[in-house]
């Protein structure tokens, strides 16, 4: 049995489900918070406040779909490449507010649909190991049609996210997939659907994700 298939397709659609509403609840829940306290307030400073909030988490959860849909959706036809600029648009917003800074070291190209995918979701893993800020840069290099991406992200207390090193490969079959758990095994996915090798380690104080076409 494949990897791909080890975790049934319906559990990880449902669970990558629940991921994306676990990001998009908080900026959702604040619009409505907004538009309430402008229906029964009229304090001209709590209303401007209220309008505040309504623009910046409906931005924040455009950005989070925008993101979602790249990474765990079926954006575009078979075969189908994205603007790397455009990917990088998509991870900035996302990351907007947030306390990480994102440096890219990737070419002005298109590339395919799978492996912007596969970008996007190790930039998720890349922001998870360093909980408390820092920089994270992203690199595409080699072929564009078969490329090597490397994550790699500094900050204090860098280190690997424990569903990564749990999951990245596989099941873990001591401990149970859950909403949190599911994206590093999407992305271990994701790299070996492309006959990818991905790792995650430590190089010093920094953490590293790498996927790049077996050898």
């Amino acid at each position: 049995m494949s990897e791909m298939t080890e975790v049934p397709a319906l559990e990880l659609a449902a669970l990558m489900c629940s991921r994306v509403c676990h990001d998009v609840i908080s900026p959702v829940g604040a619009i409505v918070n907004g538009l309430e306290v402008l229906a029964e307030d009229d304090d001209e400073e709590m209303r401007d406040h209220a309008i505040k909030l309504i623009t910046d988490s409906a931005a924040q959860a455009s950005a989070k779909l925008q993101f979602a849909r790249l990474a765990f959706g079926a954006a575009g036809s078979a075969g189908a490449e994205i603007d790397l600029a455009d990917a990088r648009a998509v991870i900035e917003a996302m990351t907007a507010g947030e306390r990480v800074r994102i440096a890219w070291e990737a070419p002005a190209a298109n590339m395919g649909k799978d492996y912007v995918k596969l970008l996007l979701n190790m930039v998720l893993i890349g922001m998870a190991a360093v909980p408390r800020g820092g920089e994270v840069v992203v690199k595409v290099e080699g072929e564009i049609s078969a490329p090597t991406i490397l994550v790699r992200s500094s900050g204090k207390t860098a280190r690997i996210p424990d569903e990564t090193s749990r999951f990245l490969h596989g099941p873990d079959t001591e401990r149970f997939l859950d909403a949190r758990a599911a994206q590093p095994y999407f992305t271990g996915a994701v790299a070996r659907s492309l006959g990818l090798d991905i790792e995650a380690r430590m190089e010093g104080e920094d953490f590293a994700i790498e996927a790049k076409p077996g050898g």
